[in-house]
């Protein structure tokens, strides 16, 4: 085995573990290998070792990625761009980062003009930080309204990110997802959307075993399997 391939198995024996503690099955939870900062070649070992969903948070690196791994599933985690929607639309499976209403028309027409229906998941700022995009909890129903109905854009669910370096704010912003995930649920469950919000991406290398025991269904690993960083216990959470 690569080390790559090494780094993955060792990774996923131990989304394994923290699956089992959190009483959950593995198959619940899904590893996004974030392939930002490598290339083709990187890639072309990621997926000898198994790895199937990759993120890119720029629309050309998307581009390029995958049309040379078209077989795979490609997923946008950056800053969205109004310019830049036909791009990302074109190539990624699931976009992990609508919060801009304005932007809903546009990622709907652009899926449309590819046959497609363009699953998205509605970024939240669970830690409130000025310096982090995303929606309030508060203001998430409002925009699942304005993306209801809409026969090319389906949201799925919702992302968040933590602030880096406290194991115990991670996991109540964590927490804060699941439970604004959940009132969704129960909100928009009389119009058939609140079925489909099963989704939830969070949890990076430093602290995807916070999210798992918090019910993240994706969790977004670069440095762990390209890089060899962050290496955790099962048991931490």
């Amino acid at each position: 085995m690569t080390g790559l391939a090494q780094r993955y198995q060792a990774l996923i024996d131990e989304v394994a573990q923290c699956c089992c503690a959190a009483g959950r099955d593995e198959d619940s939870l899904r590893v996004l290998a974030v392939s930002k900062t490598v290339g083709v070649d990187a890639l072309a070992e990621a997926v000898a070792a198994g790895i199937s969903d990759f993120g890119e948070n720029r629309p050309d690196d998307l581009a390029v990625k995958q049309e040379a791994f078209p077989e795979k599933a490609w997923h946008f985690i950056g800053n969205i761009q109004s310019r830049r929607i036909p791009v990302i639309v074109a190539c990624a499976d699931m976009v992990h980062s609508l919060y801009q209403e304005h932007h809903i028309e546009a990622l709907e027409r652009a899926a449309a003009a590819c046959g497609k229906v363009q699953k998205v998941l509605l970024e939240v700022n669970t830690s409130k930080e000025a310096n982090k995009q995303g929606l309030t909890p508060e203001r998430v129903a409002a925009l699942l309204e304005q993306c209801d109905g809409r026969p090319s854009l389906k949201v799925c669910g919702f992302m968040t990110m933590a602030p880096q370096g406290d194991p115990a704010r991670a996991r109540s912003c964590f927490d804060a997802l699941a439970e604004t995930a959940d009132e969704m649920r129960r909100r928009f469950a009389h119009v058939g959307v609140g079925q489909d919000l099963h989704e939830l991406s969070m949890g990076m290398s430093e602290d995807w075993p916070c999210a798992v025991a918090a019910g993240a269904t994706i969790i977004r690993v670069g440095r762990v399997i390209f890089d060899g960083g962050y290496a955790h216990e099962a048991s931490n959470e």
